[in-house]
């Protein structure tokens, strides 16, 4: 019997924590896609828990790279590579998203101040 510790949602949890704390690209499956994702925020967005990413790699229906939203509920073979990123990533806007409650959120690049 699987423990509520052991539950595929608790080690997808882990595993995000995990790459934003260390700056590390994850490799998953979406919505039938194989997705390449520098993850950068998770957390709670619109009553759903969702990973904010840098798509690089894999496929996508729009152009690479570019931003994108997963519901975590939806991810399926999570992988954390030994691939790193620099850290966070300047937006358009200048702007984060808004969230109902941030788990974490990758760090700037190193010697850029956390803002």
């Amino acid at each position: 019997m699987e423990s509520e510790v052991d539950s595929p949602a608790q080690r997808i949890d882990e595993l995000l924590r995990r790459a934003i704390a260390e700056k590390r690209l994850v490799r998953f499956n979406y919505n039938n896609k194989l997705r390449i994702i520098e993850p950068h925020d998770y957390g709670v967005h619109k009553g759903l828990i969702k990973l904010f990413g840098y798509q690089v790699g894999g496929m996508s229906s729009e152009p690479l790279p570019n931003w994108r939203w997963a519901v975590v509920n939806s991810i399926s073979d999570l992988h954390v590579l030994n691939c790193t990123f620099p850290g966070r990533r300047s937006t358009r806007s200048g702007k984060h998203q808004r969230w109902d409650q941030l788990f974490i959120r990758v760090k700037p690049p190193e010697g850029e101040d956390d803002q």
